[in-house]
């Protein structure tokens, strides 16, 4: 975005050109934050609980990690490509993908493509709405607005498909008599999957219901406190916020269904009985 734009959305969002000064954290700083880990860390020792060695080892992977996207995201907003945006997202739905597959205990192998079929549109179609719609499209693609809008909803959709797609698959092979049932009464096999996929997208859209019934009282979310740490207008913040909770709603309802319904023809054997082979660990 030039100059002119850049000044045309910043007026349009209640910023001044001289309000966009974040306080940088220093390395020592940012070191002594890692002194509150003595809470958690003393309370897993303290009470013996035999998560010690996964919590440092994840403590130690977000430090990396995060170091690590923040050096590429620099080189990402330098560059400014439109390509190289995309591919960037790409590898993010790719890495979600993985991690819904190994959260919910099913074969990558068998439904990691559905998956990504899923969190494609799911990701893409809140995304393109909310920076062409509320950035604008002087804005929408510039990586420094797409790539963390783009990860606040990708990882609500993540969460969401690995409680939706997890309870749906679980609940069928815990209550298969049920399922089995309802096919030998004449229902279809969509009839039959029915209550089983409500049960699943109402308990994967619950916690975005319940965060988006509670914020402004209980929590300042992620886009809110960002804008406002930015120095942004506290009312521009909260219509940014409000823009993106009901991207997240809608991405994580078009993600989960999706999932489901894409995944649901490498699940089933040609007589409508679920393939046990689609879990990483049959009973």
């Amino acid at each position: 975005m030039d100059a002119n734009g850049r000044s045309h959305f910043l007026h349009a969002t209640g910023y001044r050109s001289d309000d966009l000064n974040l306080i940088d954290i220093d390395v020592w700083r940012l070191a002594a934050i890692y002194l509150l880990l003595i809470f958690p860390l003393g309370l897993i020792l303290w009470l013996k609980i035999p998560i010690l060695g996964k919590t440092v080892i994840a403590i130690v992977r977000m430090t990396v990690q995060l170091l690590l996207v923040g050096f590429y995201l620099q080189f990402i907003f330098h560059k400014n490509n439109i390509w190289i945006t995309a591919g960037w997202l790409i590898i993010m739905i790719l890495v979600a993908d993985v991690s819904i597959a190994r959260s919910t205990g099913l074969r990558l192998r068998k439904l990691g493509p559905g998956l990504f079929l899923s969190l494609l549109p799911g990701t893409a179609i809140p995304l393109l709405y909310f920076t062409y719609l509320v950035v604008g499209p002087d804005a929408a693609m510039e990586p420094q607005y797409v790539i963390p809008i783009a990860g606040m909803i990708l990882g609500n959709c993540l969460r969401a498909d690995i409680i939706g797609v997890g309870e749906f698959y679980e609940s069928l092979r815990e209550r298969k008599k049920l399922y089995l049932l309802r096919l030998s009464q004449g229902a279809t096999h969509q009839e039959a999957l029915r209550p089983f996929l409500r049960d699943a997208l109402e308990s994967s859209l619950a916690p975005t219901v319940a965060t988006i019934a509670t914020t402004g009282l209980v929590s300042l979310p992620g886009m809110m406190t960002g804008v406002i740490l930015g120095g942004g207008n506290p009312m521009a913040a909260i219509k940014y916020q409000i823009a993106i909770m009901i991207a997240i709603l809608s991405g994580t309802a078009i993600t989960v269904i999706l999932a489901i319904r894409i995944t649901i023809p490498w699940s089933f054997d040609a007589r409508g009985v679920l393939d046990p082979g689609i879990f990483r660990e049959p009973r």
